[in-house]
């Protein structure tokens, strides 16, 4: 497990299809209401398009979509999380955001081995925190699968 996940135990939870997902605070720019997404030709499905957020346009990422849950309409819970991760920002759109947590160290356990493929690469830990499981996200993957669906290289 990554050292620096341990160290860093601020988290900034969202839901998708009923589940809670975190990433580490320090990588989140901003939590924004979805407005207009301009659709992109010829992306993937998870790809929803680019938005003009805080003077720059960044790409939009279904995590719903992506983490192969039926797409929704977005209403006024949807949220846009816009992360920075390996120098670039990018809009993930989530069900729901608007909780941050601190996490401490010792609720956050490696996911399970039999956690393989696709989604096991999504996955940095699985925290516990009271009776709720939250499955904490590897940006770094999600970022690097979202641009290989853009180019069409996924495996």
């Amino acid at each position: 497990m990554n050292n620096e996940l341990i160290a860093a135990d601020s988290y900034v939870l969202f839901e998708i299809a009923g589940t809670t997902y975190a990433v580490r605070s320090n990588d989140v720019q901003q939590l924004e209401m979805i407005e207009h997404i301009t659709p992109v030709p010829n992306a993937s499905e998870a790809v929803e398009g680019v938005v003009f957020s805080r003077g720059q346009v960044i790409p939009a990422i279904n995590l719903r979509t992506r983490f192969g849950f039926p797409k929704i309409e977005h209403d006024v819970r949807s949220r846009l999380v816009v992360v920075r991760v390996e120098g670039r920002s990018i809009g993930l759109i989530v069900d729901a955001a608007r909780e941050f947590k601190r996490i401490p160290a010792e609720a956050i356990n490696p996911p399970s081995e039999t956690l393989s493929g696709t989604t096991g690469k999504y996955l940095e830990a699985i925290a516990t925190i009271g009776d709720r499981l939250v499955l904490l996200l590897n940006l770094a993957e999600v970022i690097k699968t979202a641009e290989e669906i853009e180019t069409g290289v996924e495996n």
